[in-house]
């Protein structure tokens, strides 16, 4: 079983992430199970979505205390409590302008990063981060088809469909150049 960890602010996405990515699971067959966790309810409070998934129905019904993953939409929301639910061998993806080395202070952490802000930028959706984290996310993982989650991110997103799926293809891709290299 996996066990994934979204954290955004309220606003900015990651409960429609959350959604988003259980259903591409579900879709290519996995058992899912996701629940949310909003802070103080309003614009701007830190927002949890948890997920797990597995190829066996899912018992389990507790909070996350380690994932295996975690997908943070604003690399301010990487304090102690978040990082006391991840260990080293978490893999962590951070929205950021910034090289992964810049968080190296925080301790011993497999974290990548990725620009969503440039890329929803550049492919039309303004400061809608979350498809790009998505592609991101799933490139880091490894363990979901990407065509599967842009045909679920095509069928859910409330608007600009074609320019959600390019966002989460670019960094999906940006993703899949930096492991190679």
């Amino acid at each position: 079983m996996r066990e994934l960890i979204i954290v955004g602010r309220g606003g900015q996405g990651a409960q429609t992430a959350g959604i988003q990515l259980a259903q591409a699971f579900y879709s290519g067959g996995l058992y899912v199970q996701t629940f949310a966790t909003y802070g103080g309810a309003r614009r701007g409070t830190p927002v949890f979505s948890s997920l797990r998934v597995d190829e066996a129905p899912i018992r389990l019904r507790c909070d996350i205390e380690r994932a295996d993953a975690l997908l943070v939409f604003d690399e301010t929301l990487l304090d102690p409590m978040i990082l006391g639910r991840v260990d080293s061998n978490t893999q962590i993806v951070v929205n950021s302008a910034k090289p992964a080395s810049a968080f190296s202070d925080l301790g011993d952490y497999n974290i990548s990063t990725i620009d969503g802000l440039e890329i929803a930028t550049r492919t039309g959706m303004g400061k809608v981060v979350n498809s790009a984290l998505l592609g991101a996310f799933i490139a880091t993982l490894g363990t979901l088809d990407l065509e599967t989650l842009c045909r679920v991110i095509e069928e859910t997103a409330p608007v600009k469909h074609q320019e959600n799926v390019e966002s989460c293809r670019d960094a999906y891709q940006q993703i899949q150049t930096k492991k190679a290299a």
